[in-house]
């Protein structure tokens, strides 16, 4: 009788791959295929590298999470629906490259909003730290509510309009983006 039991249940795992986890991985780090926000399931869109200086140095991984799978950066940018952005650091940063980062990727990609967006950028440049190896910033897409920024899993704050999420965004997945692996990468193509 046990063996009979053991031969079911190894029957039913093998079957339906219970326990397995099934996901994505660069640079040696690992993101699931789907997170649960808000009631829902967002579907891991890509995966990117950014790299900065002429010596390509690794600086993050970024994860983006969204409710429909898109390589079409306009369709991303111009849905209003939930998304997730996940940056994972895999080298040192400094709250003041990374408020310099900001500057520039708003200046490149939504140069025209600026005025707009002004004091929402000062308010998320205000939340940044040193970042560390192995910490994340993770940027929550709310619809209507607007941009909810956290830092290693503690909330800092929401930054409100769906017009500055799609203008953050757009420095990732926008005609200029940092370096054009990471904004492929996130597009669904190779994390390189």
């Amino acid at each position: 009788m046990k063996r009979s039991l053991l031969f079911v249940l190894v029957s039913i795992i093998a079957v339906f791959g219970v326990g397995v986890a099934h996901g994505k991985a660069c640079q040696d780090v690992n993101f699931p295929e789907q997170v649960q926000l808000d009631g829902g399931m967002l579907t891991l869109n890509g995966l990117g590298l950014r790299q900065a200086t002429v010596f390509k140095v690794n600086v993050y991984v970024a994860a983006l999470y969204v409710a429909k799978v898109s390589s079409d950066a306009h369709a991303l940018l111009g849905s209003n629906t939930s998304k997730e952005l996940i940056l994972h650091f895999v080298h040192k940063v400094s709250d003041d490259d990374l408020k310099k980062a900001w500057e520039e990727g708003f200046e490149h990609n939504a140069k025209e909003q600026l005025p707009a967006l002004h004091e929402r950028i000062e308010r998320l440049k205000g939340w940044m730290t040193d970042m560390k190896s192995g910490q994340r910033l993770t940027f929550i897409h709310k619809p209507g509510a607007g941009l909810q920024v956290e830092l290693n899993d503690t909330v800092q704050g929401t930054i409100p309009g769906d017009d500055f999420t799609t203008a953050f965004l757009s420095i990732w997945l926008g005609a200029h983006p940092p370096n054009p692996g990471l904004k492929s990468g996130l597009l669904g193509g190779a994390c390189e």
